[in-house]
């Protein structure tokens, strides 16, 4: 197997996973945008990790007439599409089965993506854990692909809980959620984030040298 790794890696990327996604989702909406934050249920299972990078978008269906062998083979080719220093965002249209699971995910991290977010699920999570592969879904399930499932769009765009993501948008996640951000405005919120995440820090300096709140806010303009 060629082992593939991000070796240039994205400096944006890397500003973003400083980031969190409390201070994203203001930065997003003191900017006048709205319906970029995805739905609560989807969750990580690294939650003391902030998942961060460019999108490359998943969709799919169901199909229970397709037999083991074209899913299996559907599904692998989506796995060497998958591009390195992304973070995979899957649409499966379905919510009964897992979307993810050990092998799928060290393939992935193997190949140099990031990480993996569906609504949907996911299976082999003990195994995910341990090999530290970053996944968000919405449940658990010990049902998998074969003979049911079939992805049809690569890097197409999709939606989640009317959130629109397009291919090369960038994701931000961590414990508190998931935020989406437009690939033409995404340096710029991370600027702004960037800003923010100083601000706090000195309003919090303030407080904890007993600054009264209502005077701290009033001085730095944010709390």
């Amino acid at each position: 197997m060629v082992i593939m790794t991000d070796t240039a890696a994205d400096p944006l990327t890397a500003r973003l996973e400083q980031c969190y996604t409390g201070v994203v989702h203001d930065v997003m909406r003191n900017m006048g945008l709205r319906d970029f934050v995805l739905p609560p249920e989807i969750r990580p299972i690294l939650p003391d990790r902030t998942l961060a990078g460019p999108i490359f978008t998943l969709r799919g269906h169901v199909d229970p007439a397709a037999d083991a062998h074209q899913t299996l083979l559907e599904w692998t080719g989506f796995l060497s599409k998958a591009k390195p220093g992304h973070v995979v965002i899957c649409q499966p249209n379905d919510r009964t089965i897992a979307h993810m699971g050990e092998l799928s995910g060290e393939t992935l991290q193997l190949r140099g993506v990031k990480g993996y977010i569906v609504d949907g699920g996911c299976r082999d999570v003990d195994f995910l854990l341990n090999m530290g592969f970053p996944v968000c879904c919405r449940y658990f399930t010990p049902k998998d692909v074969v003979g049911y499932w079939l992805p049809d769009g690569f890097d197409a765009v999709i939606d989640i809980g009317g959130v629109t993501i397009r291919p090369g948008d960038y994701v931000c996640a961590d414990r508190d959620g998931i935020c989406i951000i437009p690939k033409d405005i995404a340096d710029e919120v991370v600027t702004k984030s960037e800003v923010a995440i100083a601000t706090e820090n000195k309003v919090r300096t303030a407080i904890l040298a007993g600054t009264d709140p209502q005077e701290a806010y009033l001085k730095y303009g944010k709390f």
